[in-house]
């Protein structure tokens, strides 16, 4: 099957992930496209396939090298997940394909234009074939677009058994959108002794930094009394959380870059009674980060003292996400130098930089299994001007291939 095609077909299952349910998976729809990848890894000849009852599914291509090139080859794990995110509708998506991108604004439909004054990188694309949304959904290039490019990697090894390549192990997660990606997979089991997630954007890109990640969550109770005569006696619980707000330092990700962490406010529901307020913070550098989780709650102490004469209480909880993989990974160079490597042999230059934001392969890491994130040629996630260049996601195809051979002898080094 052509990899686009089959790109096509994953993205039009909804996998969208919840952060309110509970549950592991967070959706039972996440199962629809875990089960089409058990049914197309099994035809596609990969062995011990299996679908866990949380969702993860598992594969492995055996090893086509000799003992002696296997002793000194690391079994090499490949991972995307199948989630997309709750930040936008995962309902009824319909990609566009533009086969020959000619710059300037992309009309995409429900009156939204995509267009490189927004975003200065599609300009890079030009000449490039694009896939888009019709502006009503996301299109889930992340990270259906990691997962589609394994696969068509493992069809060109079941097709082309001379290709030289160690013990791959194939690995697809749920929930990764939500932060629970890694909470439950099966390390062990998976049997790979490094990775990589293929969850990144622009193609060349290799990610072993990333955020340290902590979510924060505000629950206000306010003091409610009729507005004729809530002089001196009211006091609002969503003011209370507005003036939270101003207290914390003004770093959002709307103004920091880079390195720089931050303090961003993703939900605020109450009214005068009771209010909720829900944070996540960012931050590279890991004494910064527990600064700023203290900050956190200190802001909602110094609130709780202020306002000591009345009934207002605020209930702070902080509570880590994931950590930086640098530490994790700097022990092994040989996976960054390889994937450089594999990128440089196709024509693309690699660029090494920090993910603002998280992967699986930052928790995977910290669980023993070294594991940077590459590209995938997917650009503006998390919305409805989400887009993929298909013209870098063959490439990136054409990457996998040479990463799995250049991975052989990698162990010794």
């Amino acid at each position: 099957m052509d990899a686009l095609e089959r790109l096509i077909s994953y993205i039009k299952i909804d996998t969208q992930s919840s952060e309110e349910s509970g549950t592991h998976p967070s959706t039972e729809k996440q199962f629809d496209l875990a089960r089409k990848l058990e049914a197309d890894l099994k035809e596609l000849g990969a062995k011990d396939v299996r679908l866990t009852d949380k969702c993860y599914v598992y594969a492995r291509i055996p090893s086509n090298l000799t003992e002696a090139e296997n002793a000194v080859t690391p079994a090499l794990g490949l991972i995307s997940h199948m989630d997309t995110s709750p930040a936008a509708s995962d309902t009824d998506v319909k990609p566009r394909l533009i086969e020959k991108y000619e710059g300037g604004d992309i009309a995409l439909g429900h009156g939204e234009v995509l267009s490189p004054k927004t975003f200065p990188q599609l300009e890079l694309a030009k000449g490039d074939a694009l896939l888009v949304t019709d502006g009503s959904t996301l299109l889930g290039a992340d990270d259906k677009a990691g997962v589609a490019e394994i696969m068509a990697l493992v069809e060109y090894l079941h097709e082309h058994p001379e290709h030289r390549h160690g013990e791959l192990c194939i690995g697809f997660t749920p929930d990764e959108e939500i932060g629970e990606g890694a909470k439950f997979f099966d390390v062990k089991g998976f049997g790979a002794e490094v990775a990589y997630t293929v969850d990144g954007g622009e193609i060349g890109g290799i990610e072993y930094e990333n955020f340290n990640a902590a979510s924060g969550t505000l629950h206000i109770k306010g003091v409610n009394v009729h507005p004729g005569s809530a002089k001196n006696k009211m006091v609002s619980a969503v003011m209370l959380g507005m003036e939270f707000q101003s207290l914390l330092p003004p770093c959002t990700p709307a103004n920091t870059e880079g390195f720089e962490g931050f303090f961003h406010l993703c939900q605020m529901k109450g009214d005068e009674s009771s209010a909720e307020l829900r944070y996540i913070i960012r931050e590279h550098d890991r004494e910064k980060f527990e600064g700023m989780k203290k900050t956190f709650l200190a802001v909602a102490e110094q609130l709780n003292e202020k306002y000591a004469h009345t009934e207002a209480k605020l209930t702070a909880e902080v509570k880590d996400s994931y950590y930086n993989m640098k530490e994790k990974v700097e022990p092994y160079p040989y996976l960054i130098e390889t994937a450089r490597e594999a990128f440089r042999k196709n024509d693309i230059t690699p660029s090494t930089v920090a993910i603002r934001g998280g992967t699986d392969g930052a928790t995977l890491s910290y669980m023993g299994l070294p594991c940077p994130n590459i590209s995938t040629g997917g650009e503006n996630f998390h919305g409805i001007y989400e887009y993929l260049n298909v013209t870098d996601f063959y490439r990136m195809i054409e990457v996998l291939k040479t990463l799995v051979t250049e991975m052989i002898g990698k162990k010794a080094k």
